[in-house]
């Protein structure tokens, strides 16, 4: 672990020395940790500067949420929305403090989530544009519930999304992934939709796409 900072974090530094490098932020999904989403930095871009944060609730050893799941006999299993809003507020200023901590160049920061962490990485973006300029949304959904109600155009002109679900991914529908392109269209946001024949992860060819993705933003 590194400086003490509002998250618990692990980093990967850049391969060569780089003033002001670009920087990767990775949101885990539930019950994941930080090591989770860290297994891809060997194989991404060299000069980037990647943080990978660790949720704040503990679910047991080695296991860590941004939100409770609940469930539920009869609604089946809800959000805590409540526990959501709080949570991406702390990622906004997570991510103040890395940039000032590592003197990251500010017009290129990426944030990547997986399933928990992309609901959160929605709702970062939309409510605070200026933090990430690109976002990798894998396996998530925005949720409507904790983003801010009234949304202007304008104030999202600098974003994009690379956005990715799995077609038989059984854990969060692939009509909910579906619904974040129009909504992002709305609101004139550019954004990629691919979809690939996996359950709830991450396909080999998810992954090569993506990180091409990112090279072409760097």
């Amino acid at each position: 672990m590194e400086k003490k900072l509002s998250l618990e974090y692990v980093v990967r530094q850049p391969k060569a020395a780089i003033e002001n490098p670009p920087l990767l932020i990775l949101l885990h999904g539930y019950g994941s940790n930080e090591q989770d989403l860290f297994s891809f930095a060997s194989e991404l871009p060299d000069e980037l500067l990647i943080i990978s944060a660790r949720a704040p609730q503990t679910l047991g050893m080695g296991s860590y949420s941004w939100y409770t799941i609940h469930f539920d006999m009869n609604n089946g299993k809800f959000s805590d929305n409540e526990e959501a809003i709080a949570s991406c507020d702390l990622i906004a200023t997570f991510i103040d403090e890395i940039k000032e901590a590592y003197k990251t160049n500010p017009d290129k920061t990426f944030l990547l989530g997986f399933s928990q962490g992309t609901i959160l990485s929605y709702a970062v973006s939309l409510k605070y544009p200026k933090k990430a300029q690109h976002v990798i949304a894998l396996s998530g959904y925005i949720n409507q519930d904790i983003i801010p109600e009234n949304l202007n155009p304008i104030d999202y002109k600098n974003l994009d999304f690379f956005i990715s679900h799995g077609s038989v991914d059984q854990v969060l529908p692939i009509e909910w992934a579906q619904n974040a392109s129009p909504f992002l269209n709305k609101l004139n946001i550019k954004n990629s939709y691919q979809e690939y024949m996996v359950g709830h992860g991450v396909a080999p060819q998810n992954f090569y796409d993506f990180k091409k993705w990112i090279e072409e933003r760097l």
